[in-house]
């Protein structure tokens, strides 16, 4: 008998494996207090930035066309392992020991299928924000055909192996309600959205390249490789466009770093279930506050200079120290998340000692 799908955060992945996982009450990516903008701090949005990134977006499109390599979804895809499922086809049900996948690498996967099938959504928030003419344009409907790949392999992979039931994964709500409630952007402003991607692109990367790492399937780890390097090649570009509002409009650009950096989350955060899942992620070493942190933020910021640029007026300045003490709070959270970890491991490896054979549930 099916799980009653009318909870919101049900996902069948295998018998005993409901992603039960609870490790701390709060979401893996919770951000640490910080201290609230100052009030003398105006926002004030350049004129024409638009027009005066654009020779810098047809540089860096042109460069993302040379770097990028052709591939094809279907050949990283393993059909022989699927066959035809219960219905019209008369094939089999799904069989939960199909796959040998972890519940926290199947819920990574879960929940970055249904980040990715969000693509309409953002293609129309990306699109409304930067504009459908020009090395603008041309760029977004560039990037949409890329990410499109994505979603549409690693399902295709999902229902070849078995990893979930694909009746749930179509029907849970986790998918379905998230595609069709949409994602709406709450950036202020262009400079804000390009400051979220460029850090969003390379958390995707990330996510993807480590739940590929662990998942113990050669074939899952070639395929989210793959789409990783489509990722990193995102983050690039972004990466250019935030380097180059950093030298047109410093102040400006600084504030809307801080402001992303500090209320950062990902597009899949309103996924039923998601603090859960992304809990049971961040113990298995998927992405976590640690690795958000030295894989995601410090590289980016390292990447303009932000915490040492001298170029700042008053505003800029204030922004900057408003990111520096987030950064220490940031630390302090990282290592308590990694205390309760550890804790955690080392009850796990007692009561394993004391009852071996256990079944693990991450």
């Amino acid at each position: 008998m099916r799980e009653d799908l009318t909870r919101p955060d049900t996902v069948r992945l295998a018998p005993d494996t409901t992603m039960s996982v609870k490790l701390a009450p709060e979401p893996t990516t919770r951000r640490p207090r910080h201290p609230a903008p100052s009030p003398a701090v105006t926002w004030a949005p350049p004129r024409g930035w638009l027009h005066e990134l654009e020779p810098v977006v047809d540089q860096q499109l042109n460069l993302h066309l040379d770097r990028a390599t052709e591939w094809f979804p279907h050949a990283y895809v393993p059909w022989s392992r699927g066959e035809d499922f219960d219905g019209p086809l008369q094939g089999s049900a799904w069989d939960p020991n199909q796959s040998n996948l972890t519940p926290a690498v199947r819920s990574s996967l879960i929940v970055n299928l249904l980040t990715e099938d969000n693509l309409p959504s953002y293609h129309h928030e990306i699109a409304t924000t930067f504009g459908r003419d020009g090395a603008w344009g041309t760029w977004v409907h560039r990037w949409t055909a890329e990410e499109d790949r994505h979603s549409a392999t690693i399902r295709a992979y999902l229902h070849t192996t078995g990893a979930v039931d694909p009746v749930d994964l179509e029907r849970m709500r986790m998918r379905m309600r998230m595609v069709n409630a949409g994602y709406a952007t709450d950036q202020p402003h262009g400079l804000h959205t390009i400051a979220y991607v460029a850090l969003q692109e390379l958390a995707t990367r990330v996510s993807h390249r480590n739940t590929g790492r662990t998942s113990g399937d050669p074939v899952c780890d070639r395929l989210l490789a793959r789409i990783a390097t489509d990722e990193n090649l995102h983050m690039v570009f972004y990466r250019g466009l935030l380097a180059a509002s950093f030298d047109a409009w410093p102040d400006q650009t600084m504030r809307a770093l801080t402001d992303t950096v500090t209320s950062f989350r990902m597009p899949g955060h309103a996924i039923p279930g998601f603090d859960r899942m992304s809990l049971a992620i961040a113990y298995a070493e998927i992405y976590n506050l640690r690795i958000h942190r030295d894989d995601v933020l410090k590289p980016v910021l390292r990447s303009v200079n932000a915490l040492h640029r001298t170029d700042l007026g008053p505003d800029g300045t204030r922004a900057q120290e408003e990111l520096g003490a987030f950064l220490a709070t940031l630390d302090s959270a990282v290592s308590k998340q990694e205390e309760r970890f550890e804790q955690r491991r080392f009850r796990r490896a007692l009561r394993d000692s004391i009852h071996p054979g256990g079944k693990a549930s991450a």
